[in-house]
């Protein structure tokens, strides 16, 4: 069996990018492998948090993870900061990573912009703790998408150039997992722009916690354009000449789990008012509950709370004895 590892930052306003991108793959991941998920608020930290809202955001990834399906009894759901290991091994990776691999790292110089002087030294080695996240249980798959891609080649290089070092096989060649093509859901108000939780409208995105009204009214005010649905043929367009045309389509297709083409075939042709219809009666079936399930475990945070605290002991469980091993094979003196 497997051990699969995955993360979410508590960045707080979930929405459907994330879940069709990364939590909805999660608890499909749950049948066949040994799963572990884990809210990296470490990670978050890399830019400044306001505390009360990093609590209340590890919280809210937490129950988003239970509403969706991940069992926390037969998997590890638990937030980073409690298991010292990641720390203690990225410190560790921070002395095998090279910096011209960190220096190649797009995310850093996207997140950084134009004030890379002004960026925290976290942000930049944040990739030497994602690696140490992966290989602190020695997971053998990560699912990732297009953005992390990156991100895994980089645990690899680590994973390999430690072994090589000191002529061992301790960390494994992590495989990656593609993430279906659903991951991209862009706004909806810019089919060019992906959604997100930053975003100043909250007409753009579809959060997990809306509740049924919420999510109907979003659809429909929804952008499109004058012409009717795609057909699937050349007059119809395609995702460069409609882009908010094609993201409605997509986030049908990725919910009902079906292609383009399937939908294409149903509502090609017809009025953007009657597929919007149809769209936020899917949203509403597939994310309704979801939402009530997440506003129901966050009316009980000592629950959230003790399922954290569970997961993490069993974590430090797998995650201790794999540190010992690390620093013994350094070389540093213990006991």
């Amino acid at each position: 069996m497997a051990r699969v590892f995955s993360g979410v930052q508590p960045t707080g306003n979930l929405h459907l990018g994330n879940y069709l991108g990364a939590i909805r793959n999660f608890t499909r991941l749950q049948d066949d492998n040994e799963c572990l998920y884990c809210v990296v608020d470490m990670h978050a930290v890399t830019v400044w948090q306001d505390p009360d809202v990093l609590k209340n955001s590890t919280r809210e990834v937490t129950a988003a993870f239970l509403a969706s399906g991940i069992d926390p009894k037969n998997h590890i759901v638990f937030n980073q900061s409690r298991v010292p290991q990641h720390a203690e091994i990225a410190w560790v990776f921070n002395c095998v990573a090279r910096m011209g691999w960190l220096n190649r790292m797009t995310q850093f110089k996207e997140k950084a912009g134009k004030n890379r002087e002004n960026a925290s030294v976290g942000l930049y080695v944040y990739p030497n703790l994602m690696a140490a996240d992966i290989l602190a249980y020695k997971a053998t798959h990560v699912p990732v998408g297009e953005d992390q891609k990156q991100h895994l080649e980089l645990a690899r290089d680590i994973a390999q150039k430690f072994n090589n070092d000191f002529g061992v096989e301790q960390f494994p060649i992590v495989e990656p997992l593609i993430l279906d093509s659903a991951a991209r859901v862009m706004s909806l108000r810019d089919g060019r722009k992906k959604m997100s939780k930053s975003d100043v409208s909250d007409y753009s995105r579809l959060n997990l916690n809306d509740d049924a009204d919420t999510i109907a009214l979003k659809v429909r005010k929804a952008r499109t354009d004058p012409d009717p649905v795609p057909d699937g043929s050349p007059e119809g367009g395609n995702r460069a000449s409609r882009p908010e045309a094609f993201n409605l389509l997509e986030i049908y297709a990725a919910l009902a789990d079906q292609s383009i083409s399937q939908i294409q075939q149903e509502f090609g042709g017809r009025q953007f008012s009657e597929f919007k219809k149809a769209l936020a009666n899917l949203a509403v079936e597939k994310l309704g509950p979801i939402g009530a399930e997440m506003r129901r475990f966050a009316s009980d945070p000592k629950y959230i709370d003790s399922v954290l605290f569970d997961g993490a002991e069993r974590a430090r469980a797998i995650a201790g004895p794999i540190r010992d091993e690390v620093y013994e094979i350094m070389g540093f003196l213990r006991g």
